[in-house]
């Protein structure tokens, strides 16, 4: 055959298969039937006649063809797959094996492939490598892909067996930690506890994504230890008068509130919705390391709680202290902060049932006086999905495991910054 020859099979065969992609049966069959008239024993073309039989029924039929078409091109994925059907449809499992063997080494994500070897397994009743299997294809598949209806049931059969698997070894790692654990009484298992969940596929890995400055080497931590912060100690003692202003505050109606999100420019789609809007309300104490001395002359006990609090001094940017109001049924959406070397505090103030907030992956209750620590450059997002509004005060530090040269040279970094622009950008 010459090459001319040759690439016109190729055209022929690649043709049908885009009309029967594109839903066009008798098109893709019009021009398989060309090029089986012109080359009947072309690889390509056996390859196809061997699929046809398959599709039939015709299982010993289309072995033979397909093994025809092997012989021209043994390692062709394509072929093999279907080398391998035909040998499932035959109950020569081993040999069927040996095939996907041979198309996965070939194509590691070939999705077909790793489908059908899956099934193989849990046929042989190996369920440890049918889920591993399995897993490796819904691994292959990109968050929000749209799935065929056809592919939905089985791809919620591999997801079935992967949970029950993950299940299994929970259990059994429960048991064969058992004794590890108990050489430790009375140690934090906590950190480990994470490290295990996520293992177990029970917890996603969250990272800093910081929109502004990324300093390496800090611990990713979600929420930090409290006993790390003794200082709180005395602003929550002051909870109820911070939270008695507060009410009085509030007492003058929604408009002594600022919007959190005012953007100028047409905002991601994620904030269109809080965008200048109160739902998500804020009165500064402190705003961008300016005190807003009318607000501060209002809220005196509260200033005075905050004498305890160890600013981070960053211009233009930090400190901030602010009241955060969420009005009912608000949400505010999955964002990260601008800048790992500082965390961000909340002493809840007034927290009615069905609110929420997630950092990474761990969700917490706000409970009332109880102030808590985070790392904002971890994705993060809050709910108030009560017909009343929550009210948190929200203030800013330094992360603890930043030396004091670091924390120097990130202040002068964030001046040089305005300096060149002029101004600091929006994101800060």
């Amino acid at each position: 055959m010459t090459t001319s020859q040759d690439q016109r099979i190729r055209e022929l065969i690649g043709g049908a298969a885009q009309a029967a992609a594109a839903g066009r049966p008798y098109d893709a069959e019009r021009l398989v039937r060309q090029a089986e008239n012109a080359a009947p024993g072309h690889p390509l073309v056996l390859n196809e006649i061997g699929k046809r039989r398959l599709l039939a029924g015709d299982a010993s039929g289309g072995l033979a063809v397909l093994e025809e078409a092997l012989k021209a091109d043994p390692e062709n994925p394509a072929f093999l797959l279907n080398l391998a059907t035909a040998l499932r449809n035959l109950d020569r499992r081993d040999e069927e094996l040996a095939a996907l063997d041979r198309v996965l080494a070939a194509e590691p994500t070939n999705m077909r492939a790793l489908l059908q070897a899956a099934a193989l397994h849990e046929h042989r009743r190996d369920d440890r490598a049918a889920a591993a299997t399995y897993r490796k294809a819904l691994m292959l598949i990109p968050p929000g892909t749209q799935i065929p209806a056809d592919m939905r049931p089985i791809l919620d059969h591999a997801r079935r067996v992967v949970d029950a698997n993950a299940r299994a070894l929970e259990s059994f790692l429960e048991t064969h930690l058992r004794d590890a654990r108990a050489q430790h009484p009375g140690e934090s298992m906590a950190r480990f506890d994470k490290s295990l969940a996520t293992f177990l596929q029970k917890r996603r890995v969250h990272r800093p994504q910081p929109t502004f400055l990324y300093v390496p080497e800090l611990p990713a931590i979600e929420f930090f230890p409290r006993d790390e912060f003794p200082w709180l100690d005395e602003i929550e003692a002051a909870t109820d008068d911070i939270r008695e202003e507060l009410i009085g505050v509030l007492a003058d109606g929604n408009q002594v509130l600022e919007p959190y999100i005012a953007l100028q420019a047409t905002p991601d789609e994620k904030w269109r919705a809080l965008n200048n809007s109160r739902s998500w309300g804020v009165f500064y104490l402190w705003k961008a390391g300016e005190q807003i001395a009318e607000n501060m002359a209002r809220c005196p006990k509260t200033v005075a709680a905050l004498s305890a609090w160890p600013k981070c001094e960053l211009p233009g940017s930090a400190p901030t202290a602010v009241f955060s109001i969420l009005e009912p049924r608000t949400r505010i959406p999955p964002h990260t902060g601008v800048n790992n070397a500082r965390l961000i505090c909340h002493l809840p103030l007034i927290v009615p049932p069905g609110c929420g907030f997630r950092v990474g992956a761990e969700t917490r209750q706000w409970e009332p006086g109880k102030a808590f620590v985070f790392d904002d450059t971890i994705e993060h997002e809050a709910w108030n999905d009560s017909g009343e509004a929550r009210a948190v005060l929200i203030f800013d530090i330094w992360n603890p495991y930043t030396t004091p040269a670091e924390r120097e040279m990130v202040s002068a970094l964030t001046t040089g910054v305005e300096q060149f622009y002029g101004s600091l950008p929006s994101y800060l």
